[in-house]
């Protein structure tokens, strides 16, 4: 099989692809021997309770945009990952960076070996460690249609690893195997072995969690695959413009799903006769969650997110940029010269303790441009969610905090401060900070939610239904047929 401008999946190996694995034994060999580890790790670590269900997933026959996924039931440890590519422009050139003009490499650079290296594994880190966060999940599902996305979410990030894995195995010799191996070694939040990026370590104890998580911290993702996928490392590029493809449900799943939980709140509101919203007690009563508590909840998972781009001014970052290794966010829709020798960005930074815009030499500010972009991206999905508070005539807005509250990495690490961005001591953060953070409480309210809604086309009491069915599929539509043991 070549790789056609179709973009059909080879199905005659173990290994699904559209990278010509056949041609390649050496690379099918390996893959094939590291398939029984991530098997033995999905069943260990992946979605506990529902390995034997029958599960309504897509699954991709070809890379084509107009019909790349077909849908129908499979048992999860079934489901067909493997290698897929978008597909390869023979001219395409690097486009950023000292080398901006060349042909694009279709091999590593000797000379960026180890930081193309560390680029791809931290990728691949966060595919499994998302699986990982989310294992028990399944078993509060507010409706089968929400599982069957959870588990469309976790095989997608499943089949992410082995795209990543691929690249480690066929483009990184021994280096790229031990690095391949260590992915399945990990585990997200443990004291030992965590993963690499604090985010995933995080626990995902609920559906507004995981709600939460996949409309911020898988927009992030989004940018740094859009990042990727301006590499001139053409193999890098290609493996993560396909993922984008799939990136973009998950999003999906999480701008949904909290704004069908702020659509219930705003209708069992109404129906109480209630337009305070500050009336949290009484709202949960109701058996929904407060505006409030989905402002707390929101507040950390954008601070966590806004962790995973790093340092607001890196040398790591500009070495990555010039080295034409990993651009800038729609970096070829960018008017500039795509060199940023001269250029210069401006950058919030904590001077005299006080926020202030700092202009820095572009090339160090490359984390700040995207996580600019990221919180612009994440604007409009809140703004949506506000819209529909606003059609129910409550009045309440949801705000994205500070990029200085409650942040680990960065300039404002060691800082204490609001959610508007007004500087605090230790004192009143401890004192103030329930008010912005989800609490003890909010935790054990939440959970008390979390009751499993199986029976088709019901959903659970704090969220409405969807407005479509996946595949356009009716109501009633039974998404995971659970197995009984």
């Amino acid at each position: 099989m070549t790789e056609n401008a179709q973009g059909a999946v080879d199905y005659s190996t173990k290994i699904p692809n559209n990278v010509r694995l056949n041609d390649d034994q050496r690379v099918l060999k390996a893959l094939e021997q590291w398939h029984p580890g991530y098997i033995d790790w999905w069943m260990t670590m992946g979605p506990e309770g529902f390995q034997t269900s029958d599960v309504y997933l897509r699954t991709a026959i070809s890379i084509d945009p107009k019909g790349w996924a077909k849908f129908d039931y499979v048992k999860m440890p079934e489901y067909r990952w493997g290698i897929l590519l978008a597909p390869q422009d023979e001219n395409r050139l690097v486009n950023f960076g000292a080398h901006k003009g060349e042909k694009a490499w279709q091999e590593v650079p000797g000379e960026y070996r180890a930081m193309l290296r560390r680029l791809v594994v931290i990728q691949g880190d966060t595919e499994p460690a998302s699986v990982e966060q989310q294992r028990h999940l399944g078993k509060t599902a507010p409706s089968l249609y929400d599982m069957r996305n959870l588990f469309q979410v976790n095989v997608e990030e499943g089949r992410h690893l082995w795209a990543m894995v691929y690249l480690l195995h066929k483009y990184f010799g021994r280096d790229g195997r031990e690095e391949a191996d260590g992915l399945l070694q990990r585990r997200s939040g443990d004291e030992d072995k965590p993963r690499m990026l604090g985010a995933f370590n995080e626990a995902t104890p609920d559906w507004l969690s995981f709600f939460m998580f996949t409309f911020f911290t898988d927009r992030d993702g989004k940018m740094q695959l859009e990042s990727l996928a301006q590499s001139g490392f053409d193999p890098l590029s290609r493996t993560c413009r396909f993922m984008l493809t799939e990136e973009a449900h998950h999003m999906f799943v999480g701008e949904t799903g909290v704004g069908r939980a702020i659509e219930r709140t705003c209708e069992a509101m109404k129906a109480a006769g209630i337009e305070d919203p500050y009336d949290i007690n009484r709202i949960r009563t109701l058996g929904v969650v407060d505006l409030p508590t989905l402002q707390k909840k929101a507040n950390l998972h954008f601070s966590l997110s806004l962790d995973l781009f790093g340092s607001e001014v890196s040398t790591n970052a500009a070495n990555f940029y010039n080295s034409g290794l990993k651009g800038r966010f729609n970096e070829t829709r960018i008017d500039d010269d795509h060199l940023l020798t001269s250029a210069t960005y401006p950058v919030l930074k904590f001077v005299d303790g006080a926020i202030r815009i700092i202009d820095e030499p572009a090339l160090t500010a490359i984390n700040m441009r995207l996580r600019d972009d990221y919180v612009k991206d994440c604007q409009g999905g809140v703004s949506r969610w506000n819209r529909i508070i606003d059609k129910a005539g409550i009045k309440f807005q949801l705000t994205l905090p500070s990029v200085a509250f409650n942040r680990a990495i960065g300039e404002f690490r060691n800082v204490h401060a609001s959610p508007e961005g007004q500087q605090l001591s230790d004192g009143e953060w401890a004192a103030r900070k329930d008010e912005w953070l989800p609490s003890k409480d909010d935790g054990a309210f939440i959970e008390s939610l979390m009751k499993p809604c199986w029976d088709p086309g019901k959903y659970a009491g704090w969220i409405s239904s969807p407005k479509v069915g996946i595949d356009n599929k009716p109501g009633d539509f039974e998404y995971v047929k659970i197995a009984v043991s």
